[in-house]
């Protein structure tokens, strides 16, 4: 099943939790203009789980710029819970392809670095520390330093903070991409029971086509720059997704293989 061109999942009375409307992103080089998304609306609903697939270039990382108020729309605009963006936003969570975490705190005090920089209660911050080191599977290594660390678990403790402050909106973008297939694919499934038992709305980048249909319920198409929307493809799988088993259903193969068509991709690789 797949959405119009362009277009998004009607939110009816309830505003959506993201919305872009014919947004389109300019930027003027020191030769030319160079016109980086052209005409992208979207809806994403509260709770919900998308992810934006497409060529390099193609203006997937602008798109998560644009809802976080990192970068403002040259036509069109942005809304959060529909709230106009118009500037950086302190109510959504980041998490990027590098961890970047600081080698000399800990995992416990990486991750709230990110109360300290919202200036949240003590109490209530290591609270909600130790319930995500519990549920991202992080327990035993709360004094733990970056150094002493795997790629995957360095990225388990940026998902935390990324979650400290109960986001509604959590953008992701390649947060897996640097990582072996094993681990890959086993943090795909942490990501989908965090993402369940949290409720909240996902938005992520990916150049996967396997992980955007074993993660999303929808997975937007991206056209070559400039970006736009080629089509939103529904995934026809329930909420509860182990990876191993997601792959092997037909449903998977199936939305993997229209996305490959509409990227013009090989019928093999992620």
């Amino acid at each position: 099943m797949t959405t119009a061109m362009g277009g998004g999942r009607s939110a009816g009375r309830t505003p959506a939790a993201v919305g872009l409307g014919g947004v389109t992103v300019r930027f003027r080089t020191r030769r030319r203009e160079v016109t980086a998304v052209s005409g992208v609306s979207l809806d994403v609903a509260a709770g919900e789980f998308v992810a934006i697939v497409g060529p390099s270039g193609c203006g997937k990382s602008t798109l998560l710029k644009l809802v976080a108020g990192l970068l403002a729309p040259t036509e069109g605009e942005v809304r959060l819970g529909g709230e106009r963006v118009t500037g950086p936003r302190r109510d959504i969570g980041y998490v990027f392809q590098r961890a970047a975490l600081l080698e000399w705190r800990s995992v416990r005090r990486n991750i709230l670095l990110q109360a300290e920089m919202r200036r949240m209660p003590a109490a209530t911050a290591r609270g909600r520390a130790e319930e995500l080191i519990a549920m991202t599977g992080l327990d035993g290594f709360e004094d733990a330093y970056p150094h002493e660390l795997s790629g995957g678990m360095r990225q388990r403790v940026a998902l935390c903070r990324a979650l400290l402050h109960r986001p509604p909106v959590l953008l992701m973008d390649e947060p897996f991409g640097a990582l072996d297939a094993l681990t890959r694919e086993q943090l795909n499934t942490e990501l989908n029971r965090i993402w369940r038992e949290t409720g909240t709305t996902v938005l992520l980048v990916t150049h996967s086509i396997s992980e955007a249909c074993a993660l999303a319920g929808r997975v937007v198409v991206m056209s070559p720059r400039p970006g736009t929307v080629t089509e939103i493809t529904e995934v026809a799988l329930p909420a509860e997704r182990d990876y191993t088993a997601t792959v092997a259903r037909p449903e998977f193969r199936e939305a993997t293989v229209r996305v490959r068509r509409l990227l013009g991709a090989a019928p093999t690789g992620g």
